[in-house]
């Protein structure tokens, strides 16, 4: 089973849930949304892949839908990890696709509003 690198905290203050593992996500392919010093691109927002998003990467320069070697590519639907920068990027330009809240690691908050991830979450936070 997949783990948080370092008992990460996500952006409810909650333990780090698990991404995805089909494929395998996560800057260091744990299924995760961990981050360290080795991650510059901050690969923090656990987002849920759509057809525009996919298409609007790519446009962008950053290929998720072809395979390469290691790498199968992402579909509709697969969970994946997403830079925090581009994420923001597609949500400005109304492309965002949804994301879970309880996968997605806290310093995703240094770059990304709250209000704005709880516009896409697919996992809703209710304050109790």
């Amino acid at each position: 089973m997949a783990r948080s690198r370092d008992n990460a905290r996500n952006v409810l203050g909650t333990p780090l849930e698990v991404c995805g593992n089909d494929p395998v996500t996560g800057f260091y392919r744990n299924g995760c949304c961990d981050t360290g010093q080795e991650d510059a691109g901050m690969h923090v927002v656990c987002a849920v892949m759509t057809e525009e998003f996919l298409k609007f990467s790519r446009q962008r320069g950053n290929d998720l839908i072809t395979p390469r070697p290691g790498f199968a590519g992402l579909h509709a639907g697969d969970p994946w990890c997403l830079c925090a920068m581009r994420w923001l990027e597609a949500y400005r330009a109304g492309m965002a696709p949804p994301v879970l809240l309880t996968a997605t690691h806290e310093n995703a908050l240094k770059v990304v509003p709250m209000e704005a991830l709880e516009t896409h979450a697919l996992d809703r936070h209710v304050d109790a």
